[in-house]
């Protein structure tokens, strides 16, 4: 009987020293993970740091070299359309519509409350379609045919359209001055470049290079502005053409709506 007793509490000591090594061990490699994945984040913010340090030197290093003046307006350039460009973006994310839930829900006020429950239905929805719409019904409440319903609804489209391209001119504008702008600072960096060579009396590669690099990177900068403003204002052109033609096709369908409703009355 005392050697079972001795056996299970030997068995008990080398059970409790194996769990209370086996609880250091986890608790030393929980302590090595933890270093390690703060090695890990450090190392890896020391490299964004580096990297964006690296991106941001040689910019600003060449944006000095190309000269201050130039560069100065093309970057300008690229802000001034690239602010315009979301602004454009924003207005026609916001003037995009269901037209067909808007048409169902026209269609249903229509036989439920008449042309003044559609008229509702249309100013409580936001977007050139439903202002569109709304002006339709404000000409049937006043009485008019639907040939002068249907002339307003093609001349307030056109409203609808020149708002949504409202500074597109602008963009273009400058689109087409960032280039102009690199290729102006190009000649006033071969002028610098022949002056180079007036004064010093030789063509040497050492006495060019200079004006050169101006000329180049001016040209490179206007080059890289106006194809990032082109590709938005392409975007932009593409989403003004879609919301349009939807705009076309959700006047015809409300023109046949009322017509039938005009029929049915």
């Amino acid at each position: 009987m005392k050697k079972i007793f001795m056996f299970l509490a030997v068995m008990g000591v080398m059970a409790f020293s194996a769990q209370n090594a086996v609880a250091q061990d986890t608790e030393a490699t929980t302590e090595q993970t933890e270093t390690l994945a703060a090695a890990d984040e450090q190392v890896a913010e020391e490299a964004t740091e580096g990297g964006l340090q690296a991106l941001h030197t040689p910019l600003k290093t060449k944006f000095i070299e190309g000269g201050a003046g130039f560069m100065a307006l093309v970057i300008a350039c690229l802000i001034l359309g690239l602010a315009l460009c979301i602004e454009r973006i924003l207005y026609l994310g916001f003037s995009k519509t269901n037209t067909k839930k808007l048409l169902a829900k026209i269609e249903e006020a229509l036989q439920n409350g008449g042309v003044a429950a559609a008229k509702e239905v249309c100013k409580n929805t936001r977007g050139p379609v439903a202002s569109i719409f709304t002006q339709a019904f404000l000409r049937l409440e006043e009485g008019q045919d639907i040939e002068y319903v249907e002339k307003s609804v093609v001349s307030y489209g056109g409203v609808e359209a020149s708002k949504m391209e409202q500074n597109l001119s602008w963009i273009s504008l400058f689109i087409a001055i960032a280039p102009s702008l690199g290729f102006l600072g190009t000649v006033v960096g071969m002028i610098q470049a022949f002056d180079a060579i007036m004064v010093a009396g030789d063509m040497s590669p050492a006495v060019v290079a200079g004006g050169m690099k101006v000329a180049l990177i001016t040209t490179v900068g206007g080059l890289i502005v106006a194809v990032i403003l082109q590709i938005f204002f392409n975007y932009i052109v593409t989403q003004v053409e879609a919301i349009s033609i939807d705009m076309e096709n959700a006047s015809i369908t409300l023109v046949d709506m009322l017509v039938k409703y005009q029929e049915n009355k």
